[in-house]
């Protein structure tokens, strides 16, 4: 008879809280929602995420409870602030501002694409009490949209003695020309060195351009 004494006890894995259970079904489901939108069948999640499809309904009230989690995980801006805040201030103004355009393109591209598959569903509504302010801005978006901006501030404040305006002022313009050049299907996009040196120049060239 085989002497078992000795070999190692195998340990069931501890459990995962339920706040880290949802945040690991929400990570397995946000590529599969890009991918298929609101029609993704949660036992493809389940697959995709190593667990039975009951445990997504122990750990979220239906699906549309799962699909507003994806959505408000992809409006996160923790991880893009993150990236924001790592770019070195000792290089010029317009490769940190380069830099961080690509951040913000990652972070918005994100946002359209979970946006824009729940949307086409018909999965994504605005609750009624949510109403956008008088600028048109949501509270839930300008919530999401205000860390980043902070970031983006940090990173003119350097140049402060030439800047015409704030940061903060310039973090905000800066924002809204990535959103508005960057939205879905714009026809003949402006690469990040020119948008980063017409927000920077203006449209018009100098006088030693012109020659």
């Amino acid at each position: 008879m085989e002497d078992t004494s000795s070999a190692p006890s195998r340990r069931r894995a501890a459990p995962m809280a339920p706040d880290q259970r949802r945040a690991m079904i929400v990570a397995a489901a946000l590529p599969l929602v890009i991918e298929y939108g609101a029609s993704v069948s949660t036992a493809k999640i389940a697959r995709a995420a190593g667990i039975g499809e009951g445990t997504i309904f122990r750990a979220f009230a239906d699906k549309d409870a799962l699909l507003a989690a994806c959505m408000a995980e992809a409006m996160r801006p923790d991880l893009t602030v993150a990236r924001l805040e790592s770019i070195a201030l000792d290089q010029p103004l317009t490769s940190r501002l380069a830099e961080a355009a690509e951040v913000m393109h990652g972070h918005m591209t994100r946002m359209g694409a979970v946006a824009g598959a729940l949307a086409t569903a018909g999965r994504l509504e605005r609750p009624a009490h949510v109403q956008p302010g008088k600028d048109g801005r949501s509270p839930d978006r300008e919530a999401g949209l205000a860390a980043p901006r902070s970031a983006l501030a940090a990173l003119f404040a350097p140049d402060q003695d030439r800047l015409r305006l704030a940061p903060e002022r310039l973090a905000d313009a800066f924002q809204l020309m990535l959103m508005s050049v960057g939205r879905p299907g714009a026809p003949d996009p402006l690469t990040t060195e020119e948008l980063v040196d017409l927000f920077l120049h203006g449209a018009l060239t100098t006088p030693e351009e012109a020659r």
